[in-house]
């Protein structure tokens, strides 16, 4: 059930993580709920009374089952996108348009044997795998592809630069 028409509905407030390791790839995982062939990367609300920084590292955790990871960059502005139609009234009990994110570029500091998908007590995810930066904005579902590829054009120099880390 929709709370009110679409253009009324406020949008969820959340953050999303660009975790790139040694090699200057990012990590994107399938979600649990929708096995195509999208991929994303970890995202999540903004609890009550939580500061985006600590929400972002939180969700790392949740999704990924790592906590080794720093923040590097945060992105300049807050970035929107609309649910389509269809899941209007599925998804967030009908309260939500779609999402308002604050996103966060992360350095990996562990090896792939510290991420562990299916250490939370409800996974969201099913898979993963590092993906090259200019892949992010094919992989993701087509709602949300606008918002990948600002993400992508304003965090990329940072996966230069984590390419060639030692």
């Amino acid at each position: 059930m929709i709370a009110g028409p679409m253009e009324t509905l406020p949008y969820r407030s959340c953050v999303g993580a660009m975790l790139i390791n040694g090699q200057g790839r990012v990590f994107v995982a399938q979600r649990i709920d929708n096995p195509g062939p999208a991929w994303q990367m970890p995202q999540g609300g903004i609890d009550a009374g939580e500061a985006p920084r600590d929400a972002v590292l939180r969700e790392l955790l949740e999704e990924t089952g790592t906590d080794k990871a720093e923040i590097i960059a945060e992105s300049s502005d807050w970035r929107d996108y609309d649910l389509p139609d269809v899941l209007i009234g599925k998804l967030w009990g009908g309260k939500y348009r779609g999402q308002r994110q604050k996103w966060f570029a992360l350095r990996f500091l562990g090896d792939d044997g510290d991420i562990d998908i299916h250490s939370a007590q409800e996974p969201e995810f099913s898979a993963w795998k590092w993906a090259a930066i200019d892949d992010l904005a094919d992989l993701i579902v087509p709602f949300k592809r606008t918002l990948y590829k600002d993400i992508v054009a304003e965090f990329r120099p940072l996966t230069v630069v984590m390419g060639k880390m030692p």
